[in-house]
């Protein structure tokens, strides 16, 4: 069973779909719920977000595998966003959907709807069904085609998102083996921490990969939550040399470094038109 962050006609479903179009799926309410269903073999895969390429990553994802002991990555999948503004409408008092379908919709609110309320709510689906059951409010909703569709909803405005190429990253979550098989042209990601706030910390973690020219994707640092100023650091980088990163590893073990791998995993991107 597949498990995925719902509801049922979310983008997360939608790539959930486009990678196990035959298997049967749950839907969970949150992230962290998501995860636990397959921390607790619940389910055999989850399928999360993990970053926007207009709002970043998403920290809840992020936080949770970064305290996992038993969890990586197998696949990673690319899906077009396109935000529609649905319902019945033709005054609206409120729009609903999820924070980052709003904030990735700022320009054409701005534009259009600059005295009307913006509400937020657990996701887009849920903003959808809401508008379904209450037309007689003055309220629409900011969601996908998929939910238009299956709440029959009109939709008033077509991709009103800022960014065309506005894309987000998912990733299918499984139980992690006790040592990862590095493989050449495949995708990895490091969860870094440094023994102790030391100078020069980072500038050895980045020296490790750039002399073996190995070529990083992503940097990015999250607070630990344990003191201001702590940080873990994650990294994305491409296999090109399975034995270049793997003496990498053994580097950043050298130096102190706590290292946790996710992966290697593919990578797919998922056309708007396939999905």
């Amino acid at each position: 069973m597949i498990g995925y962050l719902g509801p049922k006609s979310s983008f997360t479903y939608q790539a959930t779909d486009y990678l196990f179009p035959t298997e049967e799926k749950k839907a969970f309410h949150s992230i962290t719920l998501c995860l636990e269903g397959l921390t607790g073999d619940e389910i055999e895969y989850a399928v999360i977000p993990i970053e926007n390429s207009l709002e970043g990553s998403v920290h809840t994802s992020m936080d949770y595998l970064f305290k996992s002991t038993q969890l990586t990555v197998a696949t990673e999948v690319i899906l077009p966003i396109k935000q529609q503004l649905m319902g019945t409408s033709d005054d609206p008092k409120v729009i609903l959907s999820h924070p980052q379908a709003l904030a990735q919709s700022q320009g054409y609110l701005r534009q259009h709807y600059p005295n009307v309320e913006l509400k937020e709510t657990p996701s887009t689906t849920y903003a959808a069904e809401y508008v379904a059951n209450h037309k007689d409010e003055s309220i629409l909703a900011i969601a996908s085609k998929e939910a238009a569709s299956a709440f029959h909803l009109p939709i008033v405005a077509h991709d009103i998102q800022d960014n065309d190429q506005n894309q987000t990253r998912f990733w299918v979550v499984k139980k992690a083996p006790k040592q990862p098989e590095l493989a050449d042209n495949q995708k990895l990601t490091l969860f870094i921490t440094m023994p102790t706030n030391q100078a020069g910390a980072l500038h050895q973690i980045l020296a490790t990969f750039a002399w073996r020219h190995i070529d990083l994707t992503k940097i990015e640092s999250r607070p630990l939550k344990t003191s201001l100023g702590q940080y873990y650091f994650i990294i994305d980088l491409w296999i090109d040399t399975k034995e270049l990163v793997h003496y990498a590893l053994a580097e950043l073990s050298a130096l102190g470094a706590i290292v946790k791998v996710f992966g290697p995993y593919t990578i797919v991107k998922a056309t708007e038109t396939q999905v």
